[in-house]
């Protein structure tokens, strides 16, 4: 049974409702707590004042300033945004490098393992798909045609191929030819284009866009061949001429796509996406911390995982400088949430503006509260790397993407630098898929899971509950990360969610 309150640590003066409190409920725990009562109806994952907070004063959950009372609060009170605002004076100690402390790796012979596919240059896939990526919204319906030709029986004698996805997007004409803006967009398609979830992608252009095909090809060293095939609608005589041709090119290579065999390989190879969308009062209680276990066992199991969505850390960076292996590393997270306050702030909106509706609804408040929990995510281990949005991802164990925070956008860009499966916590019950890489949704509580059982893949609500640890529930996280890995279909591969989800991020002015 779940606990009326979640206190999350002694020095907070708050805690979490556990259940929809009624106005008049005493709240259990401590002596200091004793004796406190609801002075109104508090929701459930939302926060209760278990000691007076003068205005101006900080409000304090996990131990960390999570914004400040804008009137007088007394005890039994609901917090929220009716009397807590962001203010600006919260602590941000970057003390790089301070918490870093030694992984203790698994031993070799120890090490996770999960089936994947090997590919010829070394590569490592948890799915064999093939791509049609856009250089511009002008091929989009091309590229669908293309896909739509693949869907039922057209590969019934390839059980090995997963599908043709078309990823289209709304980019590609209408800005500059060159700068930051055109870099960012032709790094994403060439990272999926090199994704080993790919097995084959066509490249489709219109031809009279300003991202021509032949410019991304040379920018970011991709090379035709039997794998990586151009198409342009203008040279081929017309939409539907182009979607034959790309139709023929991939019939061509069906066979030899289709022979491929799982093999053990191990969890080293995998590169971990980490995601939180919906979130709730519960996300930093229950999945959050416990996809950051799984992450630790990752991390000491020679894997990879990434945690992105800046403008989601924000109030909370110091908690990664504090874990950066070298100062250079801490002070390229802080260099772009710089960029971050600049960007937001010329462009007329502010920091704060990032919890949404839901968010609220769901019990956070502020962006400082939010950042604190989904820094969990990332678990423990130290931080080896900071990555500008869709870059490579070359160093293993922990590592930090430069992103928006809005999910798709976000997770694009984790793709698109190689990761190969993802996990995305949610509270208020978020549906996403990311193809070519498979997306596990992790419900933050089990009311959530029950009623979405076609979109949540694991529940973490029995944290909250007391009937399972953070260990616990992390542990089954990994393992389910394995699984999928080996090609256990996830619910969102189930309902075919993860194609209108590519969203790379687009940056700059639309001319």
């Amino acid at each position: 049974m779940a606990s009326l309150t979640i206190r999350l640590h002694p020095a907070d003066n708050v805690v979490v409702a556990g259940a929809d409190l009624e106005p008049g409920t005493t709240l259990p725990g401590t002596a200091e707590v004793s004796g406190v009562a609801t002075t109104g109806p508090v929701p459930a994952g939302h926060k209760v004042a278990v000691r007076a907070i003068a205005p101006g004063e900080p409000v304090r959950k996990y131990n960390q300033v999570i914004g400040f009372a804008t009137v007088a609060i007394q005890p039994g009170d609901h917090v929220h945004v009716h009397n807590m605002g962001m203010g600006s004076d919260f602590e941000r100690d970057y003390a790089f490098g301070a918490d870093v402390h030694p992984v203790e790796p698994i031993p070799e012979a120890e090490r996770a393992t999960f089936q994947g596919i090997l590919r010829p240059d070394g590569r490592v896939a948890t799915r064999n798909y093939i791509g049609v990526l856009t250089s511009v919204n002008c091929s989009a319906t091309a590229a669908r045609m293309i896909a739509d030709h693949f869907r039922g029986p057209a590969l019934a004698a390839y059980p090995n191929i997963d599908g043709v996805v078309a990823l289209t997007h709304g980019y590609g004409c209408g800005m500059a030819g060159s700068g930051e803006v055109m870099d960012t967009l032709r790094r994403t398609i060439a990272g999926y284009a090199r994704h080993p979830n790919f097995a084959a992608v066509i490249l489709l252009g219109l031809g009279c866009e300003v991202n021509q095909i032949d410019k991304l090809m040379e920018a970011t060293g991709l090379e035709e061949g039997a794998r990586v095939i151009p198409i342009g609608i203008q040279d081929m005589g017309g939409t539907a001429a182009a979607a034959r041709e790309g139709i023929r090119r991939i019939e061509a290579l069906l066979p030899e796509i289709d022979d491929v065999t799982r093999q053990t390989l191990p969890a080293s190879h995998l590169t971990l996406a980490l995601q939180c969308g919906g979130s709730d009062g519960y996300s930093g209680i229950t999945a959050n911390p416990a996809l950051g276990y799984a992450v630790d066992l990752l991390v000491r199991n020679g894997g990879t995982a990434v945690l992105s969505e800046t403008p989601e850390v924000y109030g909370a960076e110091h908690l990664l400088t504090r874990r950066a292996v070298r100062r250079e590393v801490g002070e390229a997270l802080v260099e772009r949430i710089g960029w971050w306050e600049e960007y937001t702030s010329r462009t007329g909106g502010e920091m704060n503006n990032n919890p949404s509706p839901g968010n609220k609804k769901g019990g956070l408040t502020t962006i400082l509260e939010k950042s604190l929990g989904a820094v969990a995510k990332g678990g423990t281990t130290p931080m080896t790397a900071v990555y500008r949005y869709a870059e490579p991802i070359t160093e293993k164990g922990f590592v930090f993407m430069d992103t928006p925070g809005y999910d798709p956008v976000s997770a694009t860009g984790q793709v698109a630098g190689g990761a190969n499966v993802l996990c995305f916590t949610t509270g208020r019950g978020s549906v996403f898929g990311c193809k070519p890489t498979p997306s596990l949704k992790l419900a933050t509580n089990s009311t959530l899971f029950r009623r979405m059982p076609d979109d949540m893949d694991i529940d973490c609500g029995a944290i909250a509950s007391g009937d399972a640890s953070i260990e616990e529930v992390g542990r089954a996280i990994f393992q389910l990360v394995l699984d999928t890995a080996s090609g256990r279909k996830t619910k969102s591969e189930e309902l075919g969610v993860g194609a209108d989800e590519f969203a790379p991020w687009q940056m700059g002015a639309v001319m």
